[in-house]
């Protein structure tokens, strides 16, 4: 079947998943879905318009233990962690391919589940994830380990293995696309791993799995566990046959994990959590038109609910009214539609809950003294969904709350500034390190201003830049290690030093 191209053929194409009962929503493990063991559910309701999608699985403790034992059997078994890595190479493209020929079918649940445009489930989120996984694939068998410079009569091997079982805790924003961001390299180099998405977002996890195993992935190296962070979440960082723990989501969940390791078997815990990324714009930016479309896509895209949105933007003085006119305009064609609309850019916020936190902070930034320029308001409140306008506050200054927290929502930051140095101190001025942006015509002060910059990534004249072969992740309480690149492969592997003394 075709590709729907609008909003009809789409919404028809969803009735249809729902009312059928097509919806994948039982837990993943050991090659089969099954129900918790509990047999308890929570309700999947999507964002869009409040529909109840399906009843998913509520995994527990003890579906963490049947998880873990299933992929504790795979590694040692050796069906996956003793393949030859080209063996492994050619199953993970397989599984990339099944990704892509199924993208329909994950876009829909991307957007139903989280509420974010059916123009960018399928474009962004479904082809970056079978990237990711196509890219770590292609990887691993051109990926060498090491012989040390010894005398004569000895050899120095330092060589790399699996770490073992990996438990992967992804957040809602960009459910499939993060999930393999972590799949890639942790299934690349060998390991069992054990998902764990949000309980806002499980659907494109759960159906993946299948197609995991279709591409050849042997039962009990990927099991895919829904549930809650305080139940299932808990259970598996806090598990002593888990041996890392990957992460995608808040600082504060963040801490927590890394005290859940420490109580429990050291693992190893790695960490990709918020940010407030500032996005600087000199006096001699050399496209201010081009400054103020990306500005306007950084804070917008995905609803604002993006790790790296560039929600803090500093402004230099000379160019600061007429670029807030310019993304002022540009926020006209980031206006909230329905998702399902393939012309919509800006869809719907996760829930309720988060439509309420970001209305919170509105009212914070109003109360505190910031301009409100633009937007600030929930609309579309008669589809039964959770929308809220794009918003600009002008006025701004760091002891704010709207510029000091993150907001994961569609607010931007207005922050005005004199000549590099403040530029690069209020940048600092942060909590988080993961990303940043600097628009200059000054090579030189690019380059200092990049270097200066206590931040993962950097972006000259664009924002939100790089791809498969650059790292991804922060500084500060952003976070530790990096998804993406071959550095990612650092994280689900072990590294072994063998001397051995020639007679």
């Amino acid at each position: 079947m075709s590709t729907p191209t609008n909003r009809e053929q789409w919404q028809s194409l969803a009735d249809k998943l729902i009312d059928e009962g097509g919806i994948k929503s039982a837990a993943f493990i050991d090659g089969e879905y099954q129900p918790s063991v509990s047999g308890e559910t929570f309700e999947c309701v999507s964002p869009i318009d409040g529909r109840v999608l399906c009843q998913v699985a509520s995994c527990s403790p003890e579906d963490a233990d049947i998880a873990v034992d299933s992929a504790r059997k795979a590694f040692d078994e050796g069906s996956w962690s003793m393949l030859p890595p080209v063996k492994r190479k050619q199953v993970l493209i397989r599984f990339a391919d099944l990704l892509e020929q199924n993208r329909d079918e994950l876009a829909l649940l991307e957007t139903l589940d989280m509420g974010k445009p059916i123009r960018y489930s399928g474009s962004v989120d479904v082809a970056g994830a079978a990237r990711a996984i196509r890219w770590s694939g292609e990887a691993i068998d051109k990926v060498y380990d090491e012989i040390a410079p010894t005398s004569h009569n000895e050899i120095g091997m330092i060589t790399r293995e699996p770490v073992g079982v990996v438990a992967a805790i992804v957040p809602w924003n960009f459910p499939i696309l993060m999930a393999c961001w972590k799949l890639g390299p942790a299934l690349a180099t060998g390991n069992s791993v054990i998902l764990k998405p949000s309980e806002k977002s499980p659907l494109t996890a759960i159906r993946m799995a299948q197609l995991a195993v279709e591409a050849g992935i042997p039962k009990g190296v990927l099991n895919v566990l829904p549930g809650f962070g305080h139940t299932v979440g808990k259970a598996l960082a806090l598990h002593m046959d888990v041996d890392t723990l990957v992460f995608t989501g808040s600082t504060k969940i963040a801490k927590q994990l890394m005290i859940y390791a420490g109580e429990s078997n050291m693992k190893r815990v790695w960490l990709e959590a918020g940010g407030k990324s500032p996005n600087i714009v000199f006096n001699d930016a050399p496209n201010l038109q081009k400054a103020a479309e990306a500005a306007a896509s950084a804070i917008a895209f995905n609803q604002g609910e993006v790790c790296t949105a560039g929600s803090r933007l500093l402004v230099e003085a000379g160019v600061k009214d007429e670029l807030l006119e310019l993304i002022a305009k540009e926020l006209k064609a980031w206006q909230p539609g329905h998702p399902l609309d393939p012309d919509t850019t800006c869809g719907a916020v996760v829930d309720r809950q988060q439509l309420d936190n970001v209305l919170s902070y509105i009212r914070s930034g109003v109360q505190e003294g910031a301009e409100l320029v633009l937007g600030g308001a929930q609309v579309m409140a008669e589809s039964g969904g959770v929308y809220v306008e794009p918003t600009i506050f002008s006025g701004v200054n760091n002891a704010m709350t709207i510029a000091k927290e993150e907001i994961f929502g569609p607010v931007l930051s207005v922050i005005s500034f004199d000549g590099m140095e403040q530029a690069i101190e209020i940048g600092n001025d942060s909590i988080y390190g993961l990303a940043a942006g600097v628009w200059t015509s000054d090579i030189s002060k690019a380059h200092k201003t990049a270097k200066a910059l206590r931040s993962g990534m950097v972006w000259v004249n664009h924002y939100d830049g790089g791809d498969m072969t650059a790292p991804f992740g922060g500084y500060k309480q952003s976070g530790n290690g990096r998804d993406k690149s071959l550095h990612a492969f650092d994280k689900y592997t072990e590294i072994k030093a063998t001397w051995i003394a020639l007679d």
